[in-house]
């Protein structure tokens, strides 16, 4: 048939080229690993909340220093860390602390009567974290202070210095026991954390996106021998054989199709076993979105190539129908993170119906079912464009 021997003289043209080859499947899988790479890169580890307070002992540490630090340090609202006072008050002058606890020498349970060295604490009084630092280390520093005296009551009660230990570990162990019933409980005010938009994987978003936008402009190379056939005058030529024009037309889009879906397949392929995006959790799903936008691409191809004037005009018809379509149809990022006009607008773009088509499997997690309405969108946009460019063939025919 001699519409297919066409298509076979136009993919022949395309595959002897080797600067095609480089944008068809070399540009395609670098970009798509660098855009993933972006994604996870971006999604920075969650930034500890708690409260930053350097621990600086100026003797040795002691049962009171030891019992309090672990307090603290299991507490969700401090971060304590143990540092020395230079150091600390460096850090805490450059902003990289939020306090600093000073532990004076002899913060010990007190003997004969002696009293207790008062902890001192440096912070921003005016500042809120400051302010919120004082009221979390007030609780457990009175808590102890507590029972430090209900261990000397005790002593002295029972006229033994030997009872005041017990009935301090004692009182400590029941402060410990109840301190998550304190009537006062310090809450960061923030969002829970949400799973992230691409889902498990970052290549969930950046090979689709990658996908769609490359099968736009890989028809730079077949919209250019539509191009040099009608500068060459091949295409008027064939215009006067018994060859209808609608084969011509069905023969140059077939060849379109065929690179296109090729492109597309090859990028499905290294997706599922390289990158491990899942494609084939619904195969019949992903292949009806890539037959609907290898048709929906390839008319566009076929318009492009009949439209141009030359080979400058094509790359440059080509290049603008990929960055309108990939920014405005999600393809770089998803168009639920840009709200407003934007996403509004975007989600009639032919390659925002792909993109949905194809998350609806990635990220989704939903069935064939999901495919059918991003498809025959797309395939109205085929349709479409295949009648502008049967138009603008007949037009130039005559």
């Amino acid at each position: 048939m001699r519409m297919l021997d066409l298509t076979l003289k136009d993919l022949s043209q395309v595959f002897r080229d080797k600067k095609s080859l480089l944008f068809l499947v070399a540009m395609p899988i670098a970009f798509t690993l660098f855009m993933g790479f972006s994604y996870k890169s971006g999604d920075s580890a969650p930034k500890d909340s708690r409260l930053s307070l350097a621990w600086v002992e100026t003797g040795p540490g002691t049962t009171l220093s030891h019992e309090l630090f672990a307090r603290l340090e299991a507490s969700d609202a401090l971060k304590p860390v143990r540092m020395a006072q230079s150091a600390a008050l460096d850090e805490l002058q450059n902003g990289k602390l939020d306090g600093l606890l000073l532990i004076p020498a002899g913060y010990e349970f007190p003997v004969d009567g002696a009293r207790v060295p008062q902890l001192k604490l440096i912070t921003d009084t005016g500042s809120t974290k400051g302010q919120a630092l004082y009221q979390v280390l007030s609780a457990p520093v009175t808590q102890l202070m507590s029972a430090v005296e209900i261990g000397q009551i005790s002593a002295e009660t029972a006229g033994s210095p030997a009872e005041a230990a017990p009935a301090f570990e004692l009182a400590w162990s029941k402060w410990n026991a109840g301190a998550r019933t304190s009537r006062i409980r310090l809450e960061q005010a923030v969002a829970p954390k949400t799973e992230n938009w691409y889902g498990d994987n970052p290549y969930n978003q950046a090979s689709p996106g990658i996908l769609v936008q490359f099968a736009i402009f890989g028809l730079v190379t077949s919209a250019q021998i539509l191009m040099q056939e009608r500068k060459t005058r091949t295409l008027q030529r064939l215009m006067t054989t018994t060859l209808p024009a609608w084969q011509i037309v069905a023969g140059h889009l077939l060849a379109m199709f065929s690179i296109t879906f090729l492109q597309t397949l090859m990028l499905l392929v290294f997706g599922q076993w390289v990158l491990h995006v899942n494609y084939l959790r619904e195969p019949l799903g992903t292949l009806l979105v890539a037959v609907a936008l290898g048709l929906w691409v390839s008319s566009m191809g076929l318009l492009i190539g009949l439209l141009a004037k030359g080979d400058d005009q094509v790359i440059l018809f080509s290049m603008l129908a990929m960055f309108i379509f990939s920014a405005l149809g999600g393809t770089w990022f998803p168009l639920d993170v840009s709200g407003g006009a934007f996403a509004s607008i975007g989600r009639w773009m032919p390659s925002a119906w792909a993109m949905t088509g194809l998350q609806n499997i990635l990220i989704r997690g939903q069935g064939l079912s999901s495919a059918w309405l991003p498809a025959g969108a797309l395939l109205i946009y085929a349709f479409g464009f295949f009648g502008l460019a049967v138009w603008r063939f007949r037009k130039a025919s005559v």
